[in-house]
């Protein structure tokens, strides 16, 4: 299927616990990202994010806004979403805080394994040379290879600190980490959304 624009439509999801910080700040830092790359084009592409214990109705957590801000990005209405497993089971691609809440969502939806990664994990993974020696077919293409390449990513990599109640430092970190994902993640798919190799880093 594919949008008045020519780009596929794809649905991602981001989860993390809570809600108001890391998948929070991730997906609207990836739909900030895509936007950049694709232009409308990005309107194709939905980004949502759920906690698995969500602070359901809240907004992003103001240190989490703040180095949204400082990012280029807006965290103006955001609410926190409680995550069920039909949200995982109808996204293209999910992508999630930690290895355990990846396995927390696989509990649920164990259908969506292939689909299913934590965001260093998949960022590490698109755009590793093992994935990228032949054209990308797509997106769909680009995350069953992604799948199939799992135990080529250190499992240092996976998780993504919970900065939730913690200093302005951490969050800063947590942060620049999940930007520096994101963009590499926006761009990967950018890349198979596009059917252009070239536009991966």
């Amino acid at each position: 299927m594919e949008s008045r624009s020519g780009v596929a439509e794809l649905d991602i999801l981001v989860v993390c616990v809570g809600n108001v910080c890391r998948s929070a700040l991730a997906g609207r830092l990836l739909s900030l990202r895509l936007r950049q790359l694709l232009g409308a084009g990005a309107d194709a592409v939905q980004v949502s994010s759920a906690g698995v214990l969500a602070l359901v109705g809240s907004p992003m957590d103001r240190l989490a806004g703040a180095q949204l801000r400082r990012l280029g990005g807006d965290p103006d209405g955001f609410v926190s979403t409680q995550w069920d497993a039909s949200m995982s089971s109808r996204a293209d691609l999910v992508l999630t805080a930690t290895r355990d809440l990846r396995a927390r969502v696989l509990e649920e939806t164990p259908r969506a394994h292939r689909r299913t990664f934590t965001i260093p994990e998949f960022a590490a993974l698109a755009t590793s040379d093992v994935v990228r020696q032949r054209r990308v077919a797509g997106v769909a293409d680009l995350v069953a290879r992604a799948a199939s390449w799992r135990g080529s990513a250190g499992p240092d990599q996976f998780d993504v600190p919970d900065p939730f109640g913690q200093s302005e430092q951490l969050h800063r970190e947590v942060a620049d980490l999940l930007d520096r994902d994101c963009s590499t993640i926006a761009r990967a798919l950018a890349g198979a959304l596009l059917g252009d190799v070239s536009a991966h880093p």
